[in-house]
């Protein structure tokens, strides 16, 4: 840059002290109507001020942070007091202060970073007047860089002696108290950052969350899969009966969906010759909030050519197994209470039509008989559509009377065909198609079948389902000609398979709902 550039530029002045008490002190007014959180906020904005009185910055950065703190305790912890004094050296690290106790002189407080927590130790006579008088100012919930060596109290905790503690981030807002922390659960979640600080459960759980969509992606890999990205805005939305999110595209003018599944990308991958993909990737389906659906959600979904939707239970169970040996360390787990054994050749196998009999209680005769059927799902509270197909019915019982009594890994195999749109026909039986789905802890983990590559039995299907829609199903299959299109060069035979991730996470941290294991799941807009 020339000096001349360098001269025009204008100069950027920072925040002043004025500036900082005009934005936080409007806060006030905006708080629940807790007088004493208003007090606290009021006394850290006027700490604040004094502190950029005294030329201590608020939020600096320029400190080198060179280690965890989980690093110095697995490296340090087994020393005793006498090795730790003869140790020559100084640790650098940072964090979140999360906890305080001052006696004049000294201070006791821990730093929380990434990896734990850990005691620190400042004084008066280790930083020197002028900064321990600084360093009174702080609070909880500040950042800040320490600098020290290691030693160990009189109760033996390893702790970090400060010769220097810097201001990182100056926090405004108080953390919750530490012995009650973060009760109310819609809070939780609106404010997970805060969750986050004051709840470990909650850091594990997400710590747990990578480990398995890490091992996920390892599994599949080691298979010769290959990772592989799909358009989530779509002209036309498909793979799964669900109704979409719309959106429009101003500079083509067009109307776009977020996608509800990749599925119809991927089969075109297969198409063009790839024949093991995976992608691990979001979901959006414009449906309602429980403890199991999130609009806005985690999938796996792989395609196997040459292989069959068995293949893909035998795939499966060996998924399942190594993640909760790895992520739990056994593959026998607890979840919400119940044991549930993920053991390799201990899931049940079972068809949709055996399941409504031996888990539902319901003979052939009744589930069978359209009218009889449809009358019992009213009863049960459940909508019928005019003309809607019985295998949507029997979906439907199976959803009230099967589903939520399979706790130990069941899969449920042989799906109609009316509900399946996507799947091959069953060679033995076409009212029937090759399709399977899991069952852990009574809910659906998982949807897999042998895939439908002929074009004309696809786009029958196709047609079935634009009827369905305009009979007034707004979550039936849209028609896709290029998809048709793709299946007309040659598809080959194939076995699919969705996973989802949110519900897998749920099961193997025992977490309730899902929004447990969704960082930011949806809300509605604060009042």
């Amino acid at each position: 840059m020339s000096n001349q550039e360098s001269s025009n530029r204008k100069k950027i002045k920072l925040p002043t002290k004025s500036e900082h008490s005009a934005y936080f002190m409007p806060m006030l007014t905006r708080l629940d109507e807790r007088d004493e959180l208003n007090e606290v906020i009021k006394s850290r904005v006027a700490k604040s001020c004094d502190m950029m009185d005294a030329g201590v910055p608020l939020f600096p950065n320029r400190f080198n942070k060179e280690i965890d703190v989980a690093e110095i305790q697995a490296g340090y912890e087994g020393l005793e007091a006498e090795e730790l004094e003869t140790l020559d050296q100084e640790f650098s690290c940072a964090g979140r202060i999360v906890s305080q106790r001052s006696f004049g002189k000294v201070t006791f407080f821990h730093l929380l970073d990434k990896s734990g927590k850990m005691q620190c130790y400042a004084s008066r006579d280790s930083l020197g007047a002028d900064a321990y008088s600084v360093f009174k100012k702080f609070d909880i919930g500040d950042i800040v860089g320490v600098c020290g060596t290691l030693f160990r109290t009189k109760t033996g905790e390893l702790t970090i002696q400060c010769s220097s503690v810097q201001l990182l981030t100056k926090s405004i807002r108080p953390l919750p108290e530490k012995y009650h922390g973060l009760k109310d659960v819609e809070t939780r979640y609106r404010q997970r950052y805060v969750d986050l600080i004051v709840t470990p459960r909650t850091r594990e759980i997400f710590r747990k969350r990578g480990q398995i969509v890490r091992e996920f992606r390892n599994f599949m890999e080691e298979r010769g899969f290959m990772e592989v990205e799909t358009p989530m805005m779509q002209p036309i939305p498909g793979g799964a009966t669900a109704k979409p999110f719309v959106t429009h595209h101003n500079a083509l003018d067009m109307q776009l969906y977020m996608r509800i599944a990749p599925e119809l990308y991927l089969k075109r991958l297969l198409v063009g010759g790839f024949e093991k993909v995976f992608e691990i990737n979001r979901n959006f389906r414009n449906e309602g909030i429980s403890t199991q659906h999130n609009p806005e959600f985690t999938m796996c979904e792989f395609y196997w050519a040459y292989a069959r939707f068995e293949d893909l239970m035998d795939l499966t169970e060996q998924l399942f197994s190594r993640l909760a040996q790895k992520v739990c360390g056994s593959t026998v787990i607890t979840y919400q209470g119940q044991e549930v054994d993920l053991t390799p050749g201990k899931w049940q196998r079972m068809t949709f039509h055996d399941s409504l009999e031996k888990v539902g209680g319901h003979a052939p005769e009744f589930y069978n008989d359209y009218e009889k059927l449809s009358a019992y799902i009213r009863e049960r509270g459940e909508k019928v559509i005019e003309g809607e197909k019985l295998g949507k019915l029997q979906a439907k019982l199976f959803d009230l009377d099967v589903e939520y009594k399979l706790i130990q890994p069941h899969f449920i195999y042989h799906y109609p065909t009316d509900i399946s749109p996507l799947s091959r026909r069953n060679d033995d039986n076409p009212d029937v198609t090759d399709r399977f789905e899991l069952f852990i802890t009574g809910r659906e983990l998982a949807n897999a079948f042998s895939e439908l590559n002929d074009p004309v039995d696809q786009r029958k299907r196709f047609d079935d389902q634009v009827a369905e829609k305009e009979a007034g199903d707004d979550e039936a299959h849209f028609m896709d000609e290029d998809y048709l299109r793709a299946l007309e060069y040659g598809m080959p035979p194939a076995a699919g398979q969705g996973v989802g991730i949110d519900r897998l996470v749920m099961l193997l941290t025992d977490s309730a709902s899902i929004r447990e294991v969704i960082l930011f799941p949806l809300l509605k807009l604060e009042s």
